[in-house]
């Protein structure tokens, strides 16, 4: 199977910040790494590049399930995956109540 990018998405904010989603979600073989057969990472991020928000799978993260999400303080494993574009719609929501704050 080839991998086909199945969502992709940028912005930049008046404060700076911007979001990437750039080639990232990625249509891939299903593994004992990516049973769901996709590779996703989802970043929030300052001008200075910064990690304020990042959602991912990898799957050799040590001490954390294979979904999971980066800030600054450090790495959690509290979140679900029901699907991409549940996981899309989460990030999205999470990124807003971090830039409301």
């Amino acid at each position: 199977m080839e991998s086909a990018v199945i969502h992709e998405d940028q912005d930049t904010f008046d404060d700076g910040t911007r979001y990437e989603m750039i080639a990232i979600a990625i249509a891939i073989s299903k593994s004992d790494d990516y049973p769901e057969g996709v590779k996703y990472r989802f970043q929030y991020m300052p001008e200075d590049g910064r990690t304020l928000l990042r959602f991912d799978n990898y799957p050799n993260h040590p001490g954390v399930d294979r979904h999971h999400y980066h800030t600054p303080t450090g790495v959690n494993d509290d979140i679900e995956y029901t699907g991409l574009k549940a996981h899309v719609q989460q990030f999205y929501n999470e990124m807003d109540d971090r830039r409301e704050r």
